[in-house]
């Protein structure tokens, strides 16, 4: 198992936000985290990478037991350094080039020489198709566009896994499908990954495992056909029955 996730909880001002989140990741897997607005998700996926503490659960990642509350900065750097995070909004610097954007993690973060970081971060922009834009600077791009440098800039990293927080929330719809084509193609190679998503799509026919969380529960979890085929919880059923609503307009 490269993953093994245990018993997350977190409260904001009393609030519980997570209430016992467990899950496992192997090796290859996308796994979708689903649910409604509110219902925790983001919270744990920035749990996961320290961009939240929580207060309380363990992470094992390749063999490695890490408490989610007290890790310290050596070893919250060795789970970094196995993992990249793609931001909704895309968190790009608005004041450097498409290059710098994605070679800055490399020489100021990793300390690497700038020929070897430029020569990598080409790489990971030629695999989401944005190499002919090296010198273009954020306001220069789409949305898209945007986002396809974020996930460059997570490849470029070499990471184990990728967390993905809604990455195609902040787009437009039809610039949707070329962030969705690039995630595609990272699963067909093998890249393991946590994707928190509105795309049923995606989540049925490119993800392995779903998790469906509610009030900061998981309510369901397993293979993604069995989810969406043969949901066990009548809340699952709700949930995907209201989906296809929403996509046909009834």
């Amino acid at each position: 198992m490269m993953l093994e996730i245990r018993d997350v909880r977190k409260k904001f001002d009393g609030m519980t936000v997570l209430d016992g989140i467990s899950m496992d990741v192997e090796k290859g897997d996308v796994a979708a985290i689903l649910g409604p607005s509110g219902s925790g998700k983001t919270t744990f996926l920035r749990c996961l990478n320290f961009l939240e503490r929580a207060d309380s659960g363990t992470l094992v990642f390749d063999g490695e037991k890490v408490d989610l509350h007290t890790a310290g900065k050596a070893q919250i750097a060795r789970v970094r350094k196995k993992t990249a995070f793609v931001f909704q909004n895309y968190n790009l610097f608005l004041n450097k080039t498409v290059l710098r954007n994605v070679t800055l993690g490399l020489t100021s973060g990793a300390g690497m020489e700038k020929k070897q970081a430029e020569a990598i971060a080409v790489r990971a922009l030629e695999k989401v198709g944005m190499a002919d834009r090296l010198d273009a600077y954020p306001s220069q791009l789409s949305g898209g566009q945007q986002q396809r440098v974020a996930i460059a800039r997570a490849l470029a990293t070499g990471p184990e896994i990728i967390y993905f927080d809604e990455p195609t929330s902040a787009l437009d719809p039809e610039l949707i499908g070329e962030v969705l084509a690039v995630m595609r193609q990272l699963a067909e190679e093998g890249m393991t990954m946590l994707v928190v998503t509105h795309e049923m799509d995606f989540a049925r026919n490119v993800s392995s495992k779903v998790l469906f969380m509610e009030g900061g529960q998981v309510i369901e979890s397993g293979p993604s056909r069995e989810f969406f085929d043969n949901p066990r919880e009548e809340r699952s059923r709700e949930f995907i029955r209201a989906v296809l609503r929403e996509r046909t307009g009834d």
